[in-house]
């Protein structure tokens, strides 16, 4: 049985087929499954690459991609806005309504004020949002953005890699009506279409639902959260049940769902060629959870798996993204066109659904290492 179940796979694998196209929550967006990440695009991709990359994206039927205000990352004062302009730039040349373009406003920051003109802290309040939107759009060289998403939440929240909510560092935040109604007026003036959320719990999904149903503002369609094979808690436990489409019908944008890179398997070595360029040793600190030592043995063994099913690391960690019945998007960075081939081939010719065999092997490992990269 096994023995056929590869020789399947190997047929899958021969002929490629095309990116699916699915509906992103309640909106009319038919988003491809692959989102162009691009948090690199001026801090580790110069304008050129990054216009080399968005092309292949869009010729080889990414249809999506997702930038943010903050952008590049790390966040640098001297370099923030780099990414929307290296976009930007490469959108003149694109048939507008052919590029789902989503963006994120910052969320609450007493470190990030440099991003606004006059502000101390920022806050996901009206002005901050006008001021947000309006700059994005020239720097992107566009006058509407069809997903516009709140980064992080305005209140305090465990981020980032943090597992626990911490009652102490409670705070007062915007009322999500208030940060409706801002939204609300630029859909009003046609330079937002949708809006979502980033980096959000169960509560404040179900909050900012209940506050559009309840005074008629716009709804969130989609939530970018991390999710991979080393995150998946903080997703499958309670979040799932939420965003189903017979109940809050909001569509999962996953980011990182190859661990910061981590799940191409290349800081297992962490002296080889490949790990001193990645960007976990770039910028020491940097996604420091999946450097701890039990996310590389979670990895390891996901490697084992993959070899023992004629997958590569890279296939079987975007496979699985890609299977998992609530996703929408897997939002996925490239540094060259060479990665993105090899992420984009991952997704069109590794047998779709992965056997079960191989998602049998998937399920053991993650019952010995739950979410090894939540600190």
């Amino acid at each position: 049985m096994l023995e056929e179940g590869r020789a399947a796979a190997a047929i899958a694998r021969a002929g490629k087929g095309s990116l699916e196209h699915r509906k992103l929550g309640d909106s009319d967006l038919h988003i491809s499954e692959i989102t162009l990440g691009t948090m690199t695009f001026g801090e580790q991709n110069t304008e050129k690459e990054a216009h080399e990359i968005l092309s292949y994206a869009f010729e080889h039927g990414i249809n999506a991609l997702d930038t943010a205000e903050a952008y590049p990352i790390p966040m640098k004062k001297e370099t923030q806005g780099r990414t929307d302009l290296y976009v930007g730039s490469w959108l003149k040349s694109q048939p507008r309504d052919k590029v789902i373009l989503a963006t994120k406003v910052c969320g609450y920051s007493e470190r990030s004020s440099y991003i606004r003109d006059n502000a101390k802290i920022l806050r996901v309040d009206a002005a901050n949002i006008r001021e947000s939107v309006e700059k994005s759009l020239k720097r992107l060289n566009t006058d509407y953005i069809d997903l516009l998403q709140i980064h992080w939440p305005d209140r305090y929240v465990a981020l980032f890699g943090e597992f626990c909510y911490d009652p102490s560092q409670w705070r007062p935040s915007v009322p999500f009506v208030e940060q409706l109604r801002a939204f609300q007026e630029l859909i009003d003036e046609g330079k937002v279409r949708y809006i979502g959320v980033s980096n959000e719990t169960s509560y404040g999904v179900m909050e900012f639902v209940h506050a559009a149903k309840v005074e008629g503002l716009p709804k969130i369609v989609s939530i970018q959260n991390n999710y991979s094979l080393l995150v998946r808690c903080k997703f499958e436990v309670d979040l799932v049940e939420v965003c189903h489409p017979n109940n809050c019908n909001i569509g999962l944008l996953a980011y990182s769902p190859l661990g910061g890179g981590s799940l191409t398997g290349k800081y297992i070595d962490i002296d080889s060629e490949a790990a001193k360029r990645g960007r976990l040793n770039l910028f020491p600190g940097y996604m420091e959870r999946y450097n701890r030592s039990i996310a590389k043995e979670a990895t390891i063994q996901y490697i084992e798996v993959a070899k023992k099913h004629g997958l590569t690391l890279v296939e079987l960690a975007l496979g699985f993204a890609r299977d998992r019945p609530f996703m929408t998007s897997s939002i996925i960075g490239a540094t060259s066109v060479d990665q993105l081939k090899e992420d984009i081939d991952a997704f069109l010719t590794t047998e779709r659904p992965l056997l079960p065999e191989v998602m049998a092997d998937v399920e053991s490992v993650f019952k010995r290492y739950k979410d090894p990269a939540i600190l």
